[in-house]
């Protein structure tokens, strides 16, 4: 989640949004106050679940915003815009073994991160200290329940999540691939691949000469999604303009 220290950064104060592996399926924030669903088949839980995860959210955002506010003290900040990150999450793997991960973020930089092995805070930041030693106190134990949560409860909705979504998350789509190439100067070509329209998201791309050799690419953009939920990426090579040198783009 992201909580911002005051309105007017175009971003919602407060706001949550739910993930499972790169597909957005829940979404919080302080401007519509309600947790939505975000795919098709998150429609398969209940009133209930969305009127419990609406009432955390609005909870979790009474929480986030003092403490941002507890953040901008610690760093004798008095105004300004100031951003606080959490992100948590679990993965399963496909031989059974799980692992979790916490990790807090201020104004862009690392602030905690959760021990996982220990069940205990980390400071990266001398501003941190404070709350890491509450929270790692034998009142509080917030690193223990935090393990708790990432070791069981987290990775029982992750199966039932996957249960739910699995056809789309698991489906599979072929790429279409693009080529073209124009003349730079003289004795040097542009050549450009565009691969687009695939999922799962991992993908391979590289520009061959002759057949067998592999051309190292000068630009390679971001692998960026689709809205209908697919993928593309473009790799471009500069190479001189010789007869007889055949180039392909090769995708895995």
């Amino acid at each position: 989640y992201t909580t911002v220290s005051s309105p007017g950064s175009g971003l919602p104060v407060y706001s949550e949004v739910g993930y499972v592996d790169d597909q957005e399926i829940t979404n919080y924030n302080s401007d519509t106050r309600q947790n939505l669903h975000k795919t098709e088949w998150m429609k398969k839980e209940g009133s209930d679940y969305w009127e419990r995860n609406t009432q955390k959210g609005r909870n979790n955002e009474a929480v986030s915003k003092h403490g941002v506010q507890t953040l901008m003290s610690r760093f004798n900040q008095t105004g300004g815009v100031h951003i606080v990150q959490v992100m948590f999450g679990c993965e399963l793997r496909d031989d059974g073994t799980t692992e979790g991960y916490e990790q807090h973020g201020y104004d862009g930089r690392d602030l905690m991160s959760l021990d996982t092995q220990r069940g205990i805070w980390i400071p990266t930041m001398n501003e941190a200290q404070i709350t890491t030693q509450n929270w790692n106190s034998p009142e509080m134990r917030v690193g223990e329940r935090a393990k708790n949560y990432l070791e069981n409860e987290c990775i029982d909705w992750l199966k039932k999540h996957i249960n739910n979504g699995r056809e789309d998350l698991e489906k599979r789509v072929r790429p279409e691939v693009k080529v073209w190439g124009h003349r730079q100067s003289d004795g040097v070509t542009r050549l450009q691949c565009l691969v687009y329209g695939f999922h799962p998201r991992p993908v391979d791309v590289k520009w061959v000469r002759n057949g067998e050799d592999d051309v190292p690419s000068d630009e390679m953009s971001p692998i960026l999604p689709h809205p209908d939920g697919t993928y593309q990426i473009r790799v471009s090579v500069e190479v001189p303009t010789r007869e007889g040198d055949t180039y392909s783009c090769h995708v895995d």
